[in-house]
């Protein structure tokens, strides 16, 4: 989960800090989250937004989740499996 932070103090290790406006830090190289203990996170976690619906039909439609992209797989069909009647190949 990549992050985006504003008002940045950061500290390189071995140097003195640095001050920056915002930094996007990638996700794998995240290890922890220190929250302070007065940040209320029962009323900030809560998801009130309605779930669109569409996009589940949309999924479908074109195979849902990486299907749809490119040819036919798998060994049935035109093309076959290992190259069988093909020729020899040599």
């Amino acid at each position: 989960m990549n992050t985006a932070l504003r008002t940045v103090k950061m500290t390189p290790k071995g140097r003195d800090p640095i001050s920056l406006d915002s930094i996007n830090i990638r996700g794998s190289t995240i290890r922890y989250y220190i929250l302070p203990d007065s940040l209320p996170l029962d009323t900030l976690l809560v998801d009130d937004q309605p779930k669109p619906k569409n996009k589940a039909r949309k999924e479908s439609d074109r195979g849902g989740r990486g299907g749809g992209r490119g040819g036919p797989r798998g060994r049935g069909g035109r093309g076959g499996g290992r190259g069988r009647g093909r020729g020899r190949g040599f």
